[in-house]
């Protein structure tokens, strides 16, 4: 019967690139200025999905009025 091989975990991983720049950031910025940052990003990515959002409901609408002019 063979032994299963070894494999080596490391104890700390290597930090992915988004924890590398928020320790950038703590060191940076201090906390007021992080929370800032951080609402101001949220508040963009919000504006964004509200923007998808009107041109999803906009192609519904046309689809419907086009059907609706057909019909008739």
């Amino acid at each position: 019967m063979q032994a299963a091989p070894v494999r080596h975990v490391r104890a700390n991983p290597i930090p992915s690139v988004t924890g590398a720049l928020r320790a950038m950031e703590s060191l940076l910025l201090s906390g007021g200025q992080r929370t800032a940052r951080r609402n101001a990003w949220a508040a963009v990515l919000e504006d964004r999905r509200r923007a998808k959002d009107r041109v999803e409901a906009q192609h519904v609408l046309e689809a419907a009025a086009t059907r609706t002019s057909q019909a008739t």
